[in-house]
């Protein structure tokens, strides 16, 4: 009889075992897996794409002719952001709605003493609170798009029955909380109930009595113009901030990045590049060492040619920028830097880094008053973005609401529109290299080609049934008799500065977007699908 041996385990229970300790280590393995997911996953980002697909995108050079998609990118002002403080107090404007309007308009009428008649009416008296009313009443009905932000009060106009009114607003399809100023000339007859009404207003800027004040005209014969000539911006301050010392140069923590291969790229690159900096900055609780001077790619230019020496300030807003980031002028950090390293012996104590490979996250914790990336690797490496990639990306937020278009690009914006009073049809053509690419797109050429679309005789056509406003019939508002032509020359040392193709598409592009109606060249004018061959 064969003892038992007591060491021996039944094979059942050493398959129970297996089993168990395969399940515990699947479940630890997924635990694991999910750890990591949730750790290093991120929200889909259009942006965010392989290092080759950005590079491939932020390199190619694409035909110069004027385009929407891609060639002005969207900027903070054109996403619904939350407030930032900077904008608080403009927020705290009332915008005149009708509910503002009926409650002025009953504490009016409780201090008026009922007349007999509408006698009081014959003679219009600018200064009766009921004229303002009236002109509020029937600007919010008839400029639907509008914000009415505040008005001053009514003044007399060239006839006993008008009045001139000044007012702010801003558009609806404008997200920022920036101000732009009309001043028409209404004329009142008498309406229902012994109260006023408008009989006619004119258009845009024609109530030139109601505008700011500004030297003499030059009249002839004691005539008025019908439009009061161009008055600069007042609100527009884009002047450089200064450090104020030497002294608090020195207490002060920068983030200085030397021009890398981002130079002269496309401006989308530009600002893709641009904010990555400025959110390193941010960051690291820093400075962030900007250069006003940057070089327009020959995409965004009929010459095809690059052009340096153009100012930020020409494309976007300065004064917005320095409101929402902390920033220092390049030339002015210089000059400030060799200041004291002149006259100190102990110099300023920065930290210079070659390569991009060195994360934010790294530097979090240095003490230098400066740090310096240079960017002196072979193109892709030197761009700048390449600092937010990778595990940077997690850390880093791009602070897009810094971002705004020029208020003098919008002021062209407004002037044009507010021209047409806000009602307005639009088509707007978009080719660029793909008309040339028969491939994916093989109608476009056609369908928007001169020959199909004629620029400005074609319209001709049209002149009789609609009212057809181009681009061109206002370029008087950027020829060097404008406020632009004047106020950018003020920024570039007194030299004139050219209206260039970017700042062209991007008027053209905000004054499309303002319309009631928008024929776009894709799924309207051509059957070809934006992206090419069955995208639609």
């Amino acid at each position: 009889m064969n003892e038992t041996n007591p060491t021996s385990v039944p094979i059942g229970q050493n398959l129970i075992k297996l089993i168990s300790n395969l399940c515990f280590s699947v479940f630890v393995f997924s635990v694991l897996v999910f750890t990591v997911i949730a750790i290093t996953y991120q929200p889909p980002d259009p942006w965010l794409e392989s290092a080759p697909a950005l590079t491939k995108l932020f390199t190619e050079r694409e035909n110069a002719t004027f385009k929407v998609d891609n060639s002005v990118l969207q900027t903070g002002e054109d996403f619904q952001i939350a407030s930032t403080p900077a904008a608080a107090p403009s927020l705290a404007v009332q915008p005149i709605t009708e509910e503002v309007i009926e409650k002025a308009e009953e504490q009016v009428t409780n201090l008026t003493v009922n007349s007999s008649g509408c006698e009081h009416l014959q003679l219009v008296n600018c200064s009766d609170p009921m004229v303002l009313i009236t002109v509020e009443k029937f600007n919010l009905k008839l400029f639907k798009s509008i914000v009415f932000l505040d008005y001053q009060n009514p003044v007399n106009g060239s006839k006993p029955d008008e009045c001139d009114v000044t007012w702010r607003f801003r558009n609806k399809k404008e997200k920022s909380w920036r101000k732009y100023r009309d001043f028409r000339r209404f004329r009142f007859g008498t309406g229902e109930n012994c109260t006023y009404k408008v009989i006619h207003a004119s258009g845009w800027h024609s109530g030139i009595n109601a505008r700011r004040q500004r030297n003499r005209l030059n009249t002839t014969a004691g005539r008025l113009p019908r439009t009061a000539p161009p008055l600069p911006d007042n609100e527009i301050n884009d002047t450089i901030p200064t450090v104020g010392s030497v002294t608090n140069f020195r207490k002060g923590k920068y983030l200085y990045y030397s021009r890398g291969g981002d130079y002269c790229k496309g401006m989308n690159q530009y600002l893709w590049s641009f904010l990555c900096g400025l959110g390193e900055a941010m960051y690291l609780n820093r400075t962030f060492v900007m250069d006003l001077r940057l070089c327009l790619s020959g995409a965004h230019n009929p010459s095809g040619k690059d052009e340096e020496g153009k100012d930020f300030r020409y494309y976007f807003d300065f004064e917005h920028l320095k409101e929402v980031a902390s920033i220092v002028e390049r030339s002015e950090f210089l000059r400030d830097w060799k200041k004291w390293d002149r006259s100190h012996k102990k110099k300023i104590p920065f930290r210079r880094v070659v390569t991009s490979k060195v994360t934010p996250m790294q530097l979090q914790r240095d003490k230098s008053t400066i740090i310096w990336r240079q960017f002196n690797a072979p193109e892709p490496d030197n761009y700048w973005y390449r600092v937010c990639e990778g595990q940077s990306a997690k850390y880093i937020q791009r602070p897009w609401h810094a971002i705004w278009k020029s208020k003098r690009l919008m002021n062209i914006v407004t002037e044009i529109s507010g021209r047409m009073d806000w009602n307005f049809d639009a088509v707007h053509v978009v080719r660029g290299a793909k008309a040339q690419n028969k491939e994916l797109w093989p109608h476009l050429d056609a369908d928007t080609s001169p020959d199909a679309i004629p620029f400005y005789n074609y319209f001709d056509k049209l002149r009789s049934h609609y009212k057809v406003h181009l681009l061109d019939d206002y370029n008087e508002l950027w020829s060097n008799t404008s406020n632009w032509y004047n106020e950018t020359m003020l920024l570039n040392n007194g030299q004139p500065v050219e209206f260039d193709g970017y700042m062209r598409v991007a008027v053209d592009t905000e004054v499309f977007y303002r319309a009631k109606t928008r024929i776009e060249t894709f799924y309207n004018l051509t059957s070809d699908c934006k992206n090419g061959i069955n995208t639609c």
